[in-house]
């Protein structure tokens, strides 16, 4: 079976303000032109569709009818992120499901099965689901959204994350009743995985780490929450964002992963490109004269540049500079008298960084890592 593996879309996602919804529309159209391209069978989509909890009615409109678009060609399987309400994601499962789309959210229902499509899940249960091709090849899909206690209607309790995620992924392996080819679909951070500014502090710092020996024996581990595409482990891969969404992803390709999933494992992978969306890049320049050329010959491009400057732009120079549509953040670099004070700059630094260096200033200590992941607790989406 062919397979398609995606994550990550944040439709209604805005760069510093900026709406960017004709190129939400663009990359979802030109997905659903690889999976005609490709012959893809399956397509698997890890979760974070929506940016917020509450999108906006555009934003569910580019998602439902870029969804049928690629429906067009390939069944579809989506599950919810940790920016999700998956409530609100599964209300059309019941019309989706008339289109081949299988939304699941967290609370874990099973898909109907039994239609008449050519690739369609021929069994499901809470958790996992077998999908079946015209040929009669069977793929069998561990599906496990963004795992989270309150999301599934759990109380507290004495587990670890670690043991409920362990009793989590069992759940979801209960149907493997005979040898067939296996994906884990889920939205999780795995330990080791490389991150970047679009990702939550609270499940990077440590209290919602899965590590790779937990993962379970499979074929194929697709992977949602990570906007690094990249490859974990013999066998885990986070297909990354569709979109570049922060300029420390300047230079980054968009991509997603396509492959032939068999009874002899995984074959012809390759990540194919996407290119729709506008590249995101970081320009510096010695002064607004030079910025401005700079900025005309990256029209195409969002761009943050940095100004190099003996002195504050002046309201012509600052004018110029942002009468180019494409400049989207200005940075500037005022070189300082040696007799001027040096100041302390707070640029780039994550909220633990400077959760610990106010705490030490206060107390001449560093917090107790207790208050630590729970000051992190506090940004956690739920």
């Amino acid at each position: 079976m062919k397979i398609l593996h995606t994550s990550d879309w944040h439709i209604g996602k805005k760069l510093m303000g900026r709406e960017r919804y004709d190129e939400y529309r663009a990359v979802l159209s030109e997905i659903s032109d690889i999976c005609y391209r490709e012959k893809v069978e399956l397509v698997v989509v890890a979760g974070d569709i929506f940016d917020t909890y509450t999108p906006s009615a555009e934003a569910e409109q580019i998602f439902y009818s870029g969804i049928k678009q690629i429906a067009k060609y390939s069944a579809v399987l989506v599950i919810s992120g940790n920016h999700d309400d998956y409530v609100r994601l599964t209300a059309a499962s019941a019309l989706a499901g008339e289109l081949n789309v299988h939304i699941v959210g967290n609370n874990l229902q099973s898909l109907n099965y039994g239609s008449a499509f050519a690739v369609r899940p021929v069994k499901s249960e809470s958790g996992y689901a077998v999908f079946e091709n015209s040929v009669g090849e069977q793929v069998y899909i561990n599906i496990l959204p963004y795992p989270n206690e309150a999301r599934f209607k759990e109380g507290k309790s004495d587990e670890s994350f670690e043991e409920k995620m362990n009793r989590w992924i069992a759940y979801g392996e209960r149907g493997k009743t005979k040898k067939i080819p296996s994906v884990f679909l889920s939205h999780i951070f795995v330990a080791g995985g490389r991150t970047g500014d679009g990702e939550r502090e609270i499940d990077l710092g440590g209290a919602r780490l899965v590590g790779t020996d937990m993962l379970p024996v499979c074929d194929y581990c697709a992977l949602g929450h990570l906007h690094r595409r990249q490859k974990l482990g013999d066998n885990a891969y986070y297909s990354g964002a569709i979109m570049q969404f922060s300029f420390d992803e300047a230079g980054a390709e968009k991509s997603v992963n396509v492959f032939d999933l068999t009874e002899n494992g995984v074959s012809n992978f390759k990540q194919i490109a996407l290119t729709s969306s506008k590249n995101l890049i970081r320009l510096q320049a010695n002064g607004a004269a030079d910025g401005v050329k700079l900025l005309n010959a990256n029209k195409e491009c969002f761009v943050e540049l940095t100004l190099n400057l003996s002195a504050p732009l002046n309201p012509s120079e600052s004018a110029a500079l942002h009468e180019c549509e494409n400049l989207v953040s200005l940075k500037a670099n005022v070189a300082l008298l040696e007799s001027e004070v040096k100041r302390v700059s707070n640029k780039d630094k994550s909220s633990s960084q400077l959760f610990t260096e106010f705490y030490a200033s206060k107390y001449d200590c560093p917090p107790p890592k207790e208050l630590l992941s729970l000051f992190l607790s506090l940004t956690e989406e739920e």
